[in-house]
């Protein structure tokens, strides 16, 4: 049977839940219960008599995935007072960790019992009322992060979720344990596609870091050259040539240029010039929308450079330095900011998907990081920026390596929305199944 044939909508009927300053609304048949009626709070443990126990820092749990990447392990005399064992959460009181998720559950503890920080609060499922697997995911459901946020005491930057919040103040929706049992797996059948999704990427992510390194600077030849490239000495194909980035430019003016000085007083509500920024050149990406826009008027007595598409767009400032894109097709005309390097590529010497790849390597990133200067910000000056050294393949090559590299780009791109699409498939699930909008059928 599928885990959609298992599943069922409910009237919107209920009764109401009182999740602290929250109210959801449940199924008849389900529950409402305080908090530490169902879940224990911090509990008291009989530690067996060991010199050392595994230890959880907060920096230890990822959350993006939710999951512990590593323990320590520490003296039984300099663990916390913040114990827990396997079947636990682990939920974060202090700012921002709250608001970031850094939620787990506790699994595979080979100590029996373990330590951890003292900004975690450890919440154990009360036997015979509550799963374990049920308590995590109640804690991740965003009512519920939200009514701990809200509750949250103490000076800006250091506020915390106080423990007499459970104590009385909230109220949890609580269907019978089958039935949290059923709902925790299909809840854990979608994390364990995320993990795996995840991990994909992870190696896909790694290989093609070792793949650009290799086509970029032509690394699988037996025959290499030296070249310096700034400060850094590279070995490349000794069959290509090399050249300077700022000659990658067609033959003319404003080939290779900053972008135009714009100040917030130049800006008008909707002209027909868009402005791109910093904020929109990702890493190989145009990022966000263009909301600055400037008149008519102020590029013809300014003498804007117009970026068209095709032009790369190359950062002067961290992070990272050369952090490059291709700009893609838009409704409005486009000038740039002035911290921006407007180049205007020769296609007959050049691959534009080659210079991109290259400019957004792991190579680069290090040279143009040498470069730059600055006490607050750091930038590399478009003079700096133009002598560089870089390869030059023939033409042709050019192609291939950005026709392999474009392919593999695109499958670990297909990987990231198949895990996007399935953090927002559990999301909503969590919001149905905890709060009994969908039902599961358990018969």
């Amino acid at each position: 049977m599928s885990e959609s044939s298992k599943l069922s909508k409910h009237s919107e009927e209920g009764k109401r839940v009182k999740m602290g300053p929250r109210t959801l609304i449940i199924p008849e048949d389900w529950e409402d219960v305080a908090f530490e009626d169902a879940i224990e709070l911090n509990p008291s443990y009989d530690k067996p008599d060991r010199e050392s126990f595994a230890f959880l820092p907060m920096d230890a749990v990822d959350e993006d995935k939710q999951t512990i990447e590593y323990w320590m392990e520490r003296e039984r005399d300099d663990c916390t007072s913040t114990w827990f064992t396997n079947g636990d959460t682990v939920y974060p009181k202090i700012t921002p960790c709250t608001e970031n998720g850094k939620i787990a559950l506790i699994e595979g503890v080979e100590t029996e019992f373990g330590s951890g920080s003292t900004e975690f609060l450890v919440f154990h499922p009360r036997e015979g009322i509550t799963d374990d697997r049920f308590v995590y995911y109640l804690s991740n459901l965003p009512d519920f992060r939200a009514v701990t946020i809200s509750l949250m005491e103490g000076s800006t930057g250091r506020q915390r979720v106080p423990s007499d919040v459970f104590e009385g103040g909230i109220h949890i929706p609580l269907p019978s344990l089958a039935e949290q049992r059923h709902l925790a797996d299909i809840l854990s059948t979608v994390d364990e596609q995320i993990q795996q999704t995840a991990e994909i990427i992870e190696k896909r992510d790694e290989l093609l870091t070792g793949l650009k390194q290799d086509l970029l600077l032509g690394r699988s030849g037996t025959d290499q050259q030296e070249i310096q490239m700034g400060p850094k000495s590279v070995w490349i194909d000794s069959s290509w040539d090399v050249s300077k980035l700022g000659d990658v430019g067609h033959d003319g003016e404003k080939s290779f240029v900053d972008g135009d000085w714009v100040e917030s007083d130049d800006m008008v509500a909707d002209g027909p010039y868009q402005l791109i920024q910093l904020g929109n050149i990702g890493i190989g990406e145009f990022k966000g929308e263009c909301d600055k826009f400037v008149s008519e008027g102020f590029f013809q007595e300014n003498n804007c450079t117009l970026v068209e598409k095709g032009d790369l767009l190359i950062s002067r400032l961290a992070d990272p330095v050369l952090r490059t894109i291709e700009v893609p097709e838009f409704e409005k005309k486009s000038i740039t900011a002035v911290d921006i390097v407007v180049a205007k590529v020769d296609e007959s010497a050049w691959d534009k998907r080659y210079l991109r790849f290259l400019l957004n390597s792991k190579v680069m990133s290090d040279v143009g990081g040498a470069l730059a200067t600055g006490s607050t910000r750091q930038r590399i000056s478009r003079k700096n920026m133009e002598t560089i050294t870089i390869p030059k393949p023939p033409r042709e090559t050019q192609t291939q390596i950005a026709d392999v590299l474009e392919t593999a780009h695109t499958e670990v791109k297909a990987e990231k929305r198949y895990k996007e699409n399935l953090q927002d498939l559990k999301r909503g699930l969590m919001q149905d199944l905890l709060t009994g909008k969908t039902r599961v059928n358990i018969n």
